[in-house]
């Protein structure tokens, strides 16, 4: 192994992708010919780890599939390059890409996400739209705009990808994750359009059990990023029902009900664990930090 760190590693996690592996790193490798490339072979059964090593690649292989995000840590965890590039094996990422993208983040970015753009670059219009959606929540989250939130093809200065391998999940969604994560650090995220292939095989991820698990992960990455942005608006509608449901009984019956008081109760009692998850956050990141 060359004892000079390579300045770029493309990191690829692979599950049973021996198919369209091997065209996609002799591409990378005639593209970035100093490049570290690596190979998370996430157990797959159809040698996709043999055929990334005899591609010249580094393979890091787990024994069974422990998921997308932790074949993604393994394979930053691994990195030796001051850059990383993160990108799939299903051949959908132009390699030609990967120079764009380092061409952006060299403009002062810490991340640059590869955007797809329109609908003819999602999988299916049901993933078109529930990507919309977690986009426009995730922009609200954030205060930031987030063109793809769901986007594996992404560069990023290595240092500081590491920095927050704690927080990403084993499975979908990493990329969910390092994005809001990027964001709340106040880190410099830019986003660079691009299309992408029909991917070679079949995807491993299901619309509907996935589609709640980054639904879920949105939510658990927001009381990390703004707590009192979930629990404000909650707070307020406890407070508002309540004080509603007080004038509706005060002008029929003229009196103080047990679920007026219960109902604003409740929306004090969110607005102080908000509250307090807003200092535990801050606190967190202070000492990441």
């Amino acid at each position: 192994m060359n004892a000079t760190p390579p300045r770029l590693s493309i990191v690829i996690p692979a599950k049973d992708e021996s198919r369209s592996l091997p065209g996609v790193l002799q591409e990378l490798r005639r593209l970035h010919p100093d490049a570290e490339l690596i190979v998370v072979d996430d157990g797959s059964s159809d040698g996709t780890g043999d055929a990334a090593h005899q591609a010249g690649a580094v393979v890091v292989r787990n024994p069974y599939s422990l998921g997308n995000g932790a074949a993604v840590k393994a394979g930053v965890r691994a990195a030796r390059g001051q850059l990383v590039v993160c990108m799939d094996a299903d051949g959908q990422h132009a390699p030609a890409d990967v120079a764009r993208l380092l061409e952006m983040q060299a403009q002062g970015y810490d991340m640059v996400v590869g955007a797809r753009s329109g609908g003819r670059s999602q999988a299916s219009p049901w993933r078109h739209l529930a990507n919309g959606f977690y986009n426009l929540l995730s922009s609200w989250m954030t205060g930031h705009r987030i063109l793809d939130l769901t986007s594996g093809f992404r560069a990023a200065d290595a240092e500081r990808f590491r920095q927050f391998l704690y927080l990403l999940p084993n499975g979908f969604s990493y990329p969910t994750t390092i994005t809001m994560a990027f964001f709340r650090a106040g880190y410099r995220v830019g986003y660079l359009p691009i299309e992408v292939k029909k991917r070679e095989g079949k995807s491993h991820i299901r619309p509907l059990r996935d589609g709640v698990r980054f639904l879920l992960i949105i939510f658990k990455i927001a009381t990390l990023y703004s707590p009192l942005k979930i629990f404000l608006p909650i707070s307020a509608l406890f407070f508002c029902t309540g004080v509603g449901y007080y004038l509706y009984t005060f002008i029929e019956y003229h009196r103080f009900t047990n679920m007026t008081a219960l109902l604003i109760i409740t929306s004090v009692l969110v607005f102080l664990i908000g509250l307090v998850s807003e200092q535990i956050t801050t606190l967190l990141y202070s000492r990441n930090a």
